[in-house]
């Protein structure tokens, strides 16, 4: 169950990071599922292009500040910073390689690995949605399964009973005679 709860936590960030990447307009996002036979060491590829290389250094510059500020994230390693033409953040579970346009048609990653499934952010978004949703169904079916967490039925509040007893037996007994209010002394004038 680890390994699954943990794929899903991946996905949250390479969402966030998938995000950050539109933020700063990138363009033609795309995240491969890497096929976990072929490739041991990272889930997912998350690959952008920007048009120049101050726009490559800031799109990687917000996805390490979002993971970072969101999920206290850091990447185990960055390269390709200072040239910006092809900068990869390294974060284990996933990778982050954001191109100049003309270097990533160059090098076409998403070719060089034909096992992985190709995905949009939205595709991936629509994909997380689901896995939660039916997560949380699991569970929800579990709680009710163990009578830990049942929902309450709706029951008459005993206060409100004790109430409007108090009520029916003061109507029913003798009432104790009201205080009688005493009238307030006059200021004397002139002692």
């Amino acid at each position: 169950m680890t390994s699954t709860l943990e794929h899903e936590q991946t996905r949250i960030l390479v969402q966030t990071a998938a995000a950050a990447c539109e933020d700063k307009k990138g363009e033609d996002t795309r995240i491969l599922e890497l096929d976990p036979i072929d490739s041991g060491l990272s889930d997912f590829f998350l690959i952008t292009s920007a048009t120049n290389d101050r726009q490559a250094i800031a799109i990687a510059d917000e996805i390490e500040h979002k993971l970072k500020k969101e999920f206290g994230v850091m990447p185990n390693s960055v390269e390709g910073r200072r040239q910006g033409d092809w900068i990869l953040l390294d974060y284990v579970d996933f990778v982050v390689h954001v191109f100049l346009s003309e270097r990533r048609a160059f090098y076409d990653i998403e070719r060089l690995r034909k096992s992985a499934r190709p995905l949009t952010p939205a595709e991936f978004d629509a994909e997380l949605k689901t896995a939660l949703a039916a997560r949380t169904r699991v569970a929800r079916g579990k709680v009710a399964e163990n009578g830990k967490a049942k929902p309450a039925k709706a029951k008459p509040a005993p206060k409100a009973k004790k109430a409007s007893s108090k009520a029916a037996s003061a109507k029913a007994s003798p009432a104790k005679k009201p205080a009688t209010k005493r009238p307030a002394k006059k200021a004397s004038a002139g002692k």
